[in-house]
C-alpha cells in the first residue's frame, strides 16, 4: 500500500530560531510556527484560530534559518510530520512535530534589520567590496546546494 507523509505550511515564527549542533557537527534548529485560520461559522461569526507547530531544521538550512530569520519573520516550510513519544518521571509523553526538508524565507531582507540589529546579513557584509553575492542555502532530497541572490530585485518578474 502506498503512503505520503508531506506537509506544507506559512506561518510567522513565535520566537527567534535555537540553532545547537550534535557531537558530530552538524547543525540542528528548532522552529516554531504560528499559522492562522479565519473562517465564518454558519451564524454568520468571524473566528480565527491559530495552530502552533514545532519544526526540525538539519545541516546548512538550520545555520542560515539561524542567521535570517527571527521572532515573526514569515516562512514557507516544506516537511514531513514525526510523531515522538517518551517517558519522564513516570509519565508519558508525546508529541506530533515537523521535520523540514526545505524552508523558504518569505520576508525580503531589503532594507530590514536583522537579528544582529543591522540592515544586512552578516555573510552579506563580509562580502568584498568586488560586487560579490552571498549564497542561498536549498536542500533537495538531503543534499545541499548553493544559489546566488539576484544582485538586483528590480529586474525580478515578481
Amino acid at each position: 500500500m502506498a503512503s505520503l507523509n508531506k506537509v506544507m505550511l506559512i506561518g510567522n515564527l513565535t520566537r527567534d530560531p535555537e540553532v545547537k549542533y550534535t557531537p558530530s557537527g552538524t547543525a540542528v534548529g528548532d522552529l516554531r510556527l504560528a499559522t492562522n485560520r479565519r473562517y465564518r461559522t454558519a451564524d454568520g461569526q468571524e473566528h480565527e484560530e491559530t495552530c502552533f507547530v514545532g519544526v526540525t531544521v538539519w545541516g546548512r538550512q538550520a545555520e542560515t534559518c539561524g542567521e535570517y530569520l527571527k521572532k515573526g519573520s514569515p516562512a514557507l516550510v516544506e516537511g514531513r510530520l514525526k510523531y515522538d513519544e517518551w517517558e519522564k518521571e513516570g509519565q508519558k509523553f508525546s508529541r506530533l512535530s515537523v521535520v523540514a526538508e526545505r524552508v523558504q524565507f518569505l520576508g525580503s531582507p531589503r532594507g530590514s534589520e536583522f537579528r544582529d540589529g543591522s540592515a544586512a546579513p552578516a555573510a552579506e557584509r563580509q562580502q568584498s567590496s568586488a560586487g560579490a553575492v552571498p549564497p542561498v542555502a536549498k536542500t533537495d532530497g538531503g543534499a545541499s546546494q548553493t544559489e546566488p541572490l539576484a544582485e538586483d530585485d528590480d529586474n525580478l518578474p515578481f
